[in-house]
């Protein structure tokens, strides 16, 4: 019996990082979730995952520090090689620009953007020698628009970055058989403390579940999505129309 494509998920866990090893995982995937603080909430998604799939794994790494990920790709990919990586880890700031500190906004670039370059640049030399991957990157759904969006600002620059990295490795890596996609969410449910406006400003009248995210990246590593490369596909439900 042929082993399982193995697929490494970043802040995976929990709310949309979680749902997408539970979908990769009925999809055929073996799914290794990655987390760096919440050990008991780890332990708690990965028994969930290894219902589904028991090959799943779990390794504790920050993605925002090389060291970690330099340790984490050597892991994972000590046995055999990685078949896809999706960058999911990251971090929410809602503050006016004047209020944002330095630290924060590097701690925003740092686990938006910096963690998905990082996480890129350890994977593509395996995947470029076996000669072929998926890399899917999440981003948001302002993240492809030259658009202001107040009070988000280190937030949004950061997506942004991730959408010209995709489209940017998705011509870089093409030729040696990987393709390179994002997908941008909207308003999803996660627990979050969403403005009771959301809903409305969508006009299939809700929020997304998590579920929702993870379906489209299931699709975009799919074999129904052979020649997809260098997309960024839009989850909102026409917030943007």
């Amino acid at each position: 019996m042929p082993s399982l494509r193995r697929a490494l998920i970043t802040g995976s866990t929990r709310n949309i990082g979680h749902a997408i090893a539970v979908r990769l995982a009925r999809d055929g995937f073996a799914p290794i979730l990655n987390y760096a603080h919440d050990e008991k909430q780890a332990r708690s998604a990965l028994e969930e995952v290894r219902s589904v799939c028991p090959e799943a794994e779990l390794i504790r790494a920050d993605v925002t520090v090389e060291r970690d990920v330099v340790r984490l790709i050597e892991e994972v990919t000590a046995s055999r090689p990685l078949d896809l990586l999706v960058n999911n880890a990251g971090a929410f700031l809602l503050k006016p620009l004047l209020e944002t500190s330095l630290d924060e906004w590097n701690r925003m670039l740092a686990a938006n953007l910096t963690s998905a370059f990082l996480c890129c640049r350890a994977v593509l030399p395996g995947m470029r020698a076996q000669g072929h991957g998926g890399i899917v990157n999440v981003a948001s759904m302002h993240a492809g628009r030259s658009r202001a969006v107040p009070n988000t600002l280190p937030y949004t620059v950061a997506k942004a970055g991730i959408v010209l990295l995709t489209k940017t490795l998705a011509k870089t890596e093409g030729p040696y058989g990987i393709r390179v996609n994002a997908v941008s969410p909207g308003f999803v449910d996660t627990g979050a403390n969403l403005p009771p406006s959301a809903a409305s400003k969508v006009p299939l009248g809700r929020i997304a579940r998590p579920e929702e995210i993870a379906a489209a990246v299931s699709f975009l590593v799919s074999d129904e999505a052979p020649h997809i490369t260098g997309t960024v596909l839009g989850v909102h439900g026409g917030a943007l129309l």
